[in-house]
């Protein structure tokens, strides 16, 4: 698996905006996050900034004066690599351990656990 840039818990909010559109201003990516978030949007714009110098993201000029982001590492590959680096690091790649661990720890309901046995099913 290649490597993937490092994405602080608050980038991860850009990223998921621009995965979910596609393609954002900073414009839309500020008024998004004031929303749900307290930061300020100079404090966003940081974030912009920093996952643009990462390669995270591209910047594109538009004809105006707003720049255009889009994220240059995928929801999917960046959920795999975040997946594969949890279990490398918590479980020594041991994917029966961390399932093992998770199932202790969360209370399943019935649904749940059918719906594990399903899956489970299919990948035999």
């Amino acid at each position: 698996m290649k490597a993937i840039v490092q994405i602080s818990e608050a980038e991860l909010e850009v990223m998921k905006i621009l995965w979910e559109l596609g393609e954002a201003t900073s414009s839309q990516i500020v008024d998004r996050l004031t929303r749900t978030t307290d930061w300020k949007p100079k404090t966003i714009q940081t974030l912009i900034t920093r996952l643009a110098t990462k390669g995270a993201i591209k910047s594109e000029n538009t004809n105006s004066k707003a720049f255009l982001y889009s994220p240059l590492v995928g929801e999917n590959e960046y959920k795999s690599y975040v997946n594969n680096s949890l279990l490398q690091k918590l479980y020594n790649g041991s994917l029966n351990l961390m399932l093992s661990s998770f199932i202790k720890e969360q209370k399943l309901s019935k649904a749940d656990i059918d719906s594990l046995k399903k899956l489970l099913e299919e990948e035999e």
